[in-house]
């Protein structure tokens, strides 16, 4: 890394500079303005390639960076000093996709997950859990029941629970419990009563409603967009209790050291009440909000804008379309078959997608002509390969402009997409942390040459093409640190190495998460390195993760996290 030093005198002079308003014997008599904090140690991690001592912040910004005895020049009686020891300091983890609206709902629902998350290991456990949550909270009959994350791939008995299986928990309750990879639920037979769903309903647009073996009664599973004819998660919880659970998740977020948060598949309403709370009670964190594309009328869809700056603490960043499913739960729409599809799929099964094409085509130039950042969900190959052909068509015969367009997990991109992908400016943001938590499972349904080439990280770099990895939570927790690990050493749950070749440093992994993520919301100049004039959002880690053993990555605990130069998370 080169060396990169600011003079103190320079930093003071620019600080001085910024006090225009005081005339020159009121600055001279107030002297040099002191740093609120000043951090010092051998572990600094800028992300910007220079080695310093010590990282002074003034306000909400990094007012300088560079050896440890120049800095204290602007220690003040206030300045607190922060001796970092064998503790690492790094700009704040930059959350490139998630659902914070969901994490922070999913807190006060039944939690179904296995390990490492949960304690679910066989469809018996979900039933149990459903009966105890019942009683325990006197649940009355007739009032739903809603829980999530549970994983058929970690069951026992290696599939979904169907409506039989929960009317064990009850038949006096409506019962529906979502999937982990929130692309699927399941319902029980009063649900199902519920909401109109019959043997004589049709599977929607995009949907499939799975039904019993050998009939067309509904098993109670459904896909996609059939999610939509079953009551919100958030039905039954009152406004007030759905503030303090945002609250409450923000806490969460800090205390994994993430200083940026994503709501994406967001409602029109919904942002607006989201601004709305920002502006009486702002966000310690900021966050932002990604409107879902898919339902929105033509002529709703073509006045949605975005938000350059944040409004104490919340912004629009743009649209985000969903293409497909996801691998772990089979529907990832696919170019060539799955090795191994879900119960009852053909050899041909290859998935679907799950929005019209042709509407996704229709929509996606005009956003680009707008200048309006766009998000798509596409986890297989046939459903990258319709997002890259949107952006190539929208944009034929013109210059590529600096849109950024992300594509969305991007888990099973071909070696040859990832040449348009670069040729056509887009950015894929990989869930990375699939190869532990579903590689083996990949390995099932794809095959080892498909699933070993998932989250090609590799590939992506050794192509000069940005990059972004993420967590997808509430899907699983928003650890980053985990997150890099998996990412750096791409384990399986079994212990194998899911495609060796993809593996990446713990630097390039760290890009990820800072620097590259500040990228993907265009904020590079703001957010991503310790740079002086950036904002001061840091985390401090327990150890240097440049130094430990890559195996114990995901053990290094966050030490305390800054948003905008106050501390909002102490271990």
């Amino acid at each position: 890394m080169r060396k990169q030093l600011y003079p103190i005198a320079s930093v003071l002079a620019l600080l001085l500079a910024s006090c225009g308003t005081e005339t020159e014997s009121e600055t001279a008599t107030a002297g040099p303005p002191s740093a609120d904090i000043i951090f010092v140690g051998d572990h600094i991690i800028t992300m910007d390639g220079s080695v310093v001592s010590a990282v002074a912040v003034i306000g909400e910004r990094i007012a300088a960076t560079g050896e440890a005895t120049e800095l204290m020049a602007l220690q003040g009686e206030s300045t607190r000093i922060i001796e970092l020891g064998d503790r690492a300091l790094l700009p704040g983890f930059i959350d490139a996709h998630g659902h914070f609206s969901a994490v922070s709902l999913y807190a006060d629902l039944l939690n179904l997950s296995s390990p490492p998350v949960g304690g679910v290991s066989n469809v018996d456990d979900i039933v149990e859990l459903i009966r105890l949550r019942i009683e325990q909270r006197q649940i009355p009959p007739g009032d739903l029941v809603y829980g999530f994350g549970y994983d058929d791939s970690l069951l026992a008995e290696q599939r979904h629970p169907t409506r039989d299986d929960l009317d064990r928990a009850s038949t006096n309750h409506p019962i529906v419990i979502r999937h982990v990879s929130g692309h699927l639920l399941v319902a029980n037979s009063m649900a199902l009563v519920n909401a109109g769903v019959t043997s004589a309903t049709e599977n929607p647009s995009g949907g499939i409603i799975r039904r019993r073996q050998g009939g067309s009664e509904p098993d109670g599973v459904m896909e996609e967009t059939a999610l939509r004819l079953f009551p919100s998660s958030s039905t039954g919880i009152s406004e007030a209790r759905l503030r303090q659970l945002r609250r409450d998740a923000l806490s969460l977020y800090a205390g994994y050291g993430i200083t940026t948060i994503q709501d994406a598949n967001v409602g029109l309403s919904y942002v607006e009440m989201l601004k709305a709370e920002a502006v009486e009670d702002p966000f310690a964190i900021d966050i932002v909000a990604y409107i879902l594309g898919n339902p929105l009328d033509d002529v709703t869809l073509a006045a949605v804008t975005h938000d350059e700056e944040y409004v104490r603490g919340f912004r629009v960043g743009g649209v985000k379309f969903t293409l497909d499913g996801s691998p772990q739960g089979r529907t990832a729409w696919m170019s060539k078959p799955y090795d191994q599809g879900p119960p009852g799929a053909d050899a041909a099964y290859v998935a679907y997608p799950s929005y019209a094409p042709q509407s996704y085509r229709d929509r996606i130039a005009g956003l680009l002509e707008r200048g309006v950042p766009v998000l798509a969900h596409a986890n297989g190959d046939a459903a990258i390969e319709l997002m890259i052909d949107g952006i190539a068509v929208a944009l034929e015969g013109k210059p590529i402009p600096d849109h950024r367009a992300t594509i969305i997990h991007a888990q099973l991109i071909r070696p040859d997409q990832l040449d348009r992908v670069k040729a056509l400016g887009i950015i894929p943001s990989y869930y990375s942390v699939h190869p532990y938590f579903w590689g083996d499972w990949h390995r099932l349904s794809f095959g080892e040459e498909r699933a070993g080439f998932i989250s090609p990280l590799r590939a992506t770099i050794d192509r000069g093409i940005p990059y972004t990895v993420h967590n997808d939570s509430p899907i699983v927790p928003p650890d980053m640190m985990r997150l890099v690990a998996i990412t750096v050493n791409r384990l399986t749950r079994s212990g194998f190495v899911l495609g060796p070749d993809q593996r990446v440093s713990v630097m390039e992994a760290l890009y990820a998460v800072t620097l590259g993520a500040a990228y993907q919301y265009f904020e590079e100049d703001e957010k991503g390195s310790l740079t002086v004039g950036k904002r001061a959002d840091l985390v401090i880690l327990a150890e240097n993760p440049l130094l430990v053993d890559p195996l114990q990555l995901e053990n290094i605990a966050i030490v305390e996290t800054f948003s905008r130069g106050e501390s909002i998370y102490l271990q």
